[in-house]
């Protein structure tokens, strides 16, 4: 992702009430890509479980299809993977964030420079 201290631009897509993405989610959403295990990707985000559980069922429920399927565990052991439609959101997310900084960045960093050490820090 960026390199520490610097200014960002922060995409979130809001559906209705909801929001489908945000950084979370999306982080989330490449952990578990990346690991195969909801509870492996949330460990490696220092999230518990639960909350990463919820956070991958407001994702399914935002979107036509799943972006996260689950196999139970057992002989083979359980797991998780993202979809081919979770595949493509992540990968139009990130185009999206990297288009948003390549756009704004100049003023988010201006924004930064602007506001207090503690307020950017939150």
């Amino acid at each position: 992702m960026g390199s520490a201290g610097k200014s960002r631009p922060r995409v979130r897509i809001l559906i209705g009430s909801a929001t489908a993405l945000g950084p979370g989610k999306v982080d989330l959403l490449e952990a578990i890509a990346e690991s195969g295990s909801i509870s492996a990707a949330a460990r490696a985000m220092g999230m518990s479980y639960r909350r990463a559980w919820l956070l991958v069922d407001t994702m399914n429920r935002c979107f036509k299809e799943n972006l996260v399927t689950t196999a139970t565990g057992g002989r083979g052991g359980g797991g998780a993977r993202i979809t081919d439609v979770g595949a493509e959101v992540l990968r139009r997310y990130r185009e999206m964030e990297a288009k948003a900084e390549a756009s704004v960045g100049d003023e988010v960093a201006a924004f930064a420079r602007l506001m207090t050490k503690s307020a950017r820090e939150t």
